[in-house]
């Protein structure tokens, strides 16, 4: 079934090839990560954070089962700009968020606004010249006030630093999850045209 998640992976799968660096910025349940390991592969970096063992433990089992491999961290993606090698600074070809709440506990445990715009702005230092950042952002309370700021965040960007699309499902109710797709190139639109 094609998804947001599922087009997101589109897009990092026309972006990426072996021997890349990539972020899960936000690991949940394992399923990002796995996608990126699998595309930039044994020769590539993937590195993921998130603040509850149980997602680190899920995606640690799921990249053993593939025999794929991710450094995981146990903190908040806000911290990724300290957390990541510094070798790795300005050569990550793609940063990728799916906020909210990890599938099947507790809700109360969310990303919020005020980290996750944080952890954009990292995301951005650390990009390749031609790097990606996608998020997907949902509805639920504190979802839709971090999809406002995602928004504005993005929406202050000049032009000549990259290029934001913003994707949603306009034949669905208005609790559909909405994306977004952050090309930083000279010509982002090849990275988006891909």
């Amino acid at each position: 079934m094609y998804s947001p998640v599922s087009y997101v992976h589109h897009l990092l799968r026309a972006h990426l090839v072996p021997g890349d660096a990539a972020i899960d910025a936000t690991v949940g349940n394992g399923n990002d990560t796995l996608v990126l390991a699998g595309l930039v592969g044994p020769s590539g970096t993937v590195v993921g954070f998130d603040v509850q063992q149980v997602a680190l433990d899920v995606a640690a089992a799921k990249l053993a089962k593939a025999g794929l491999t991710a450094t995981l961290h146990r903190c908040g993606h806000e911290s990724m700009l300290d957390v990541i090698p510094r070798a790795m600074h300005g050569n990550v070809r793609a940063v990728t968020f799916n906020l909210g709440y990890l599938p099947g506990s507790d809700h109360a445990i969310t990303t919020m606004a005020s980290t996750t715009v944080a952890a954009i702005n990292a995301a951005r230092q650390l990009l390749a010249p031609d790097g990606l950042i996608t998020v997907v952002c949902y509805r639920h309370d504190e979802g839709q006030r971090e999809l406002d700021a995602v928004r504005a965040s993005f929406a202050s960007i000049p032009p000549p630093q990259g290029l934001c699309m913003e994707t949603r499902c306009i034949n669905r109710d208005g609790s559909a999850p909405v994306i977004f797709a952050f090309a930083a190139a000279e010509e982002p639109l090849d990275i988006l045209r891909r």
